[in-house]
């Protein structure tokens, strides 16, 4: 799987929010109002197959449905499917009768499977081929029976819940979608009725839906008769309108949401937002390629403070890679990093060969110890204060640490084709965990493969092993595997960044990365 295309998909879904609370009110005292949204920035094209970022999929979760849709539990329920058979390289989806297009087309298996043939037609180059699409996915529909089965080459372990993320087109723009530049054409539970770009996008209720996740409705009359999409792009100027409550809900990464927590009549509720982590080249001559010496550099850091560095104090202690919540929740972090040793990092270089030199430099065979670190800009300044942590605590084991901050631009370029570092740091935001094979096994590529040279056989065995299994009958070999990584410093999860959602006069739910606007409710207006 190329990399590049993997984690930049995967991380348009990984901003996951259980759900936030109610701000004042009764539920169901203020039905018809607007629900206003902030969105950090314009949703642009809105084809479900060309989606790639985060706030499209926020827009295209107001007008389009799934087959299936993920419970706050991490369970799979119905969507346009009302129930599934599979096997380890198929799902056969039996559909809702009464399904239909914002047009008021029928929904028809046939038109599940257009999607799918669209999706992987090579002349569509959809970023969700091979990352939200499994390579090689077939459709065969049958309209009469109302049955739809996807199939892969070979097994697939969650061919299920993969297609959470796979929006289905019905309709006029099934046939033209060149209709999916400034307008929707789904089953959703809502229809974009108004689009000023990078201003505000609104989409209005549609009253007969009947078929969302796990049978939800569109009739409650605490519901909004419509959604406005608000860009903006600054939190401040998020804070400042939900602050006087000119918008009804926004999410802060940064530090404003300290402006909009304990305030009455808004509800802030926090949840993890994707794992930061880092990884050391282990390639021939770098000094990662030793496990001795992987194991000594993370005895010398303390992960619990270099984690609060990181996010300014509002992260997470980690417990896995793919982002909550999950089909295999098990902890896969407690007990398989090393604890915070540095006389035992001291001890562990020596025991390498590694000697300190009269700079304080350590040197082997007169070179000298020396880790070439990269990490984004965009991190903002909390990133630069944890790699310069980084950097003193491995200069205190006596270490040469060159620390190098990269655009976007400039970092993919030297991460992946150059390969000039030997720690990179490098947040990966997965919802499934087939969605790193491609960047923690097989060959490595310059467009992205197995960027860091890793080999860890234990995990190749269990993800192989998982592989052939479907869903969470292969919980107990996806988690082994990221321990696997994990006890051989391959890669070092340090902390989960949080989201916070704040919301005024209005109660909803983000779940597995995707707003359900099903569960909107307006609980107050201002008089």
């Amino acid at each position: 799987m190329n990399r590049a295309r993997a984690i930049a998909a995967c991380l348009a879904a990984s901003l996951l929010v259980a759900g936030c609370g109610s701000a004042g009110g009764q539920a169901g005292s203020a039905g018809g109002d607007a629900f206003s949204f902030a969105l950090k920035s314009d949703p642009g094209l809105l084809d479900p197959a060309q989606v790639q970022n985060t706030t499209t999929y926020t827009a295209l979760s107001l007008a389009y449905d799934t087959l299936v849709n993920i419970g706050s539990d991490g369970r799979v329920v119905s969507g346009l499917a009302e129930k599934w058979a599979v096997k380890p390289s198929s799902v056969t989806f039996t559909l809702r009768r009464n399904a239909t297009c914002s047009d008021g087309s029928p929904v028809r298996a046939s038109t599940i499977a257009a999607n799918v043939d669209h999706i992987t037609d090579p002349a569509t180059k959809s970023p969700a081929y091979g990352v939200v699409v499994p390579d090689g996915l077939t459709a065969k529909a049958d309209d009469t029976a109302g049955t739809v089965t996807l199939s892969t080459p070979a097994p697939f372990a969650f061919i299920l819940q993969s297609t959470r993320y796979l929006f289905m087109v019905c309709g006029k723009g099934l046939k033209d979608r060149s209709l999916l530049k400034s307008g929707t054409s789904g089953s959703g539970p809502f229809r974009l009725t108004s689009a000023r770009p990078n201003q505000s996008y609104t989409f209005t209720r549609r009253t007969d839906y009947a078929w969302g996740p796990g049978g939800a409705t569109a009739s409650d009359p605490a519901m909004p008769d419509s959604v406005v999409l608000k860009v903006v792009g600054s939190e401040s100027t998020a804070a400042n309108l939900l602050l006087s409550h000119q918008l009804n809900a926004a999410q802060f990464a940064g530090p404003d949401r300290a402006r909009v927590t304990n305030v009455p009549g808004i509800t802030a509720t926090a949840q993890p937002n994707g794992t930061q982590e880092f990884f050391f080249h282990q390639g021939t001559g770098h000094p990662g390629h030793s496990r001795a010496v992987r194991t000594a550099l993370l005895q010398a850091v303390d992960l619990h403070d270099l984690g609060a560095i990181a996010t300014g104090g509002t992260g997470e202690r980690p417990t896995g890679l793919v982002t909550q919540p999950r089909t295999c929740p098990a902890d896969t972090v407690s007990g398989h990093l090393p604890a915070h040793d540095p006389q035992a990092a001291e001890t562990a270089l020596e025991a390498a060969g590694w000697h300190r030199s009269g700079d304080g430099v350590r040197r082997k065979g007169g070179k000298k110890l020396t880790l070439r670190m990269i990490y984004g800009t965009s991190g903002g300044e909390t990133m630069a204060a944890a790699a310069e942590y980084l950097a003193d605590a491995w200069k205190k084991a006596g270490v040469d640490v060159r620390l190098r901050a990269l655009s976007d631009a400039a970092y993919g370029e030297i991460e992946t084709v150059t390969q000039d570092w030997d720690v990179d740091w490098a947040p990966l935001g997965v919802t499934l965990p087939t969605q790193l094979l491609g960047a923690l096994s097989g060959p490595f590529t310059p467009d992205g493969g197995n960027f860091a040279h890793l080999t860890n056989r234990t995990y190749d065995k269990l993800t192989a092993q998982a592989s052939t299994l479907p869903g969470a009958a292969g919980c107990a070999q996806w988690s082994a595997s990221e321990s696997a990584l994990f006890d051989s410093g391959d890669l070092i999860p340090v902390v989960d960044k949080t989201l916070s959602t704040a919301a005024h006069n209005a109660t909803f739910r983000i779940t597995a990365g995707l707003l359900d606007p099903t569960s909107i409710r307006m609980t107050g207006a201002d008089k």
